[in-house]
């Protein structure tokens, strides 16, 4: 006989990204991940998910070194079968595309995975959440499940995989404050890993810069001119941030970063 799903869990914090393959859950039910683990809601929990700085009074915990961000931040809600999110913050908090989340407004959460940034003046905070479009079948029930629709992922070459997945490793670990890999990092390590293949600065940032002008296309803000000065690292962020929305890069792909290439 099948033991029911509860209405709510506790993730712990290597329970990995919600890119991956997930546990059976109910459709509708939510997943938020934060720096020191996260939670999972059935639809009919009727619990608001609290998320922000200061651990004891949220259920995920985000950003929790930095004073911008609000002791209790945001919430994330069920309504009308949909969850809906919250801004109670000071700091707006950056959706897929670059929409923006105010303060005192509030976004619905598709059915998909979403990160989002609350962005600060000095760091950005990743949040991971994901809503699970279909039920367990009788085939899968006893492993991650397999129903979810992903959103469609971007093709990329092996090279190119190598380097973003080199570029945006602090998002992918994922680190309390991720930001951008500098080219001569990239190249310091790709040189380290995979010595003989010529790696430089300057081959990385044309890859880098290719594969930005080639999704240009479909996602804002990959080139210069669509951006305000001064640029810092605000393209290769917008990069890495939609290849995790559309999870063409995961967390698995690291292990490019901890395997030598096979002669």
């Amino acid at each position: 006989m099948r033991r029911p799903l509860s209405k709510v869990d506790i993730l712990p914090k290597e329970f990995g990204t919600l890119t991956d393959g997930l546990p059976p859950a109910a459709p509708g039910t939510l997943y938020v991940r934060g720096t020191n683990g996260g939670i999972r809601v059935a639809p009919d929990a009727g619990l608001d998910v609290v998320f922000g700085r200061c651990e004891p009074d949220v259920h995920v915990c985000v950003g929790p070194n930095d004073p911008y961000v609000s002791r209790q931040h945001g919430f994330i809600t069920h309504q009308h079968a949909q969850w809906i999110l919250y801004n109670l913050g000071n700091l707006p908090i950056r959706l897929p595309g670059a929409r923006l989340v105010l303060t005192g407004h509030r976004a619905t959460l598709p059915v998909a995975h979403t990160p989002l940034f609350i962005v600060g003046p000095e760091q950005e905070h990743l949040l991971e959440v994901r809503v699970v479009m279909t039920p367990p079948s009788p085939a899968t029930e006893n492993r991650h499940e397999s129903d979810t629709r992903d959103p469609p992922k971007w093709r990329l070459s092996p090279v190119e995989r190598l380097v973003l997945v080199c570029l945006g490793q602090r998002y992918l670990r994922p680190e309390p404050w991720p930001q951008p890999l500098t080219w001569a990092q990239i190249a310091d390590e790709l040189g380290r890993l995979r010595p003989g293949e010529g790696w430089t600065g300057k081959r990385a940032a044309h890859i880098v810069s290719q594969t930005r002008k080639r999704l240009s296309p479909e996602v804002p803000g990959l080139l210069e001119e669509e951006i305000p000065a001064p640029l810092g690292n605000t393209l290769n962020h917008n990069l890495i941030t939609a290849l995790l929305a559309t999870a063409t890069i995961g967390s698995s792909d690291l292990r490019l970063l901890d395997e030598p290439r096979q002669a």
